[in-house]
């Protein structure tokens, strides 16, 4: 019996999302424009039966002033796992800080920072928890 899209936990979800961006960068390897792995896998995670939406709004609330403006997220996964996408060199502490931000302003508990410039995908993965950060 398969579980229901909105049914799965938040790690059925990334395990799901692991797995196409490994595939992903194992036909396309690495160094394409971001846009094109986010377009791709987006694509690849449709087609496992994932509601994804892509370049998700994520508003700011400051002494009662809403910022409907104030970040993107470029990919919301069954609106539980929030996906930022990379195609650098390097990821910085100022990219995971990126993820956990954004999981904090919008109540979310998992995050994946996934960056595709790297040689081996399984260096590009960092998983973040709203609260705390982890290499995958």
């Amino acid at each position: 019996m398969s579980i229901e899209p909105a049914e799965m936990a938040e790690n059925e979800i990334g395990k799901i999302i692991v797995d196409r961006a490994v595939r992903l960068h194992m036909e396309l390897g690495p160094g394409l424009l971001e846009t094109v792995y986010e377009v791709i896998l987006v694509h690849m995670l449709q087609d496992a039966g994932l509601h994804v939406v892509r370049q998700i709004p994520i508003p700011i609330q400051f002494r009662g002033i809403q910022f409907d403006e104030g970040f993107r997220a470029d990919v919301m996964v069954n609106d539980k796992v929030l996906l930022e996408l990379k195609s650098v060199e390097c990821v910085s502490n100022a990219h995971k800080k990126q993820v956990l931000t954004y999981l904090k302003l919008t109540g979310k508990k998992l995050g994946y920072l996934l960056n595709f410039g790297e040689s081996m995908m399984k260096n590009g993965i960092t998983r973040v928890l709203n609260g705390q950060l982890k290499e995958f």
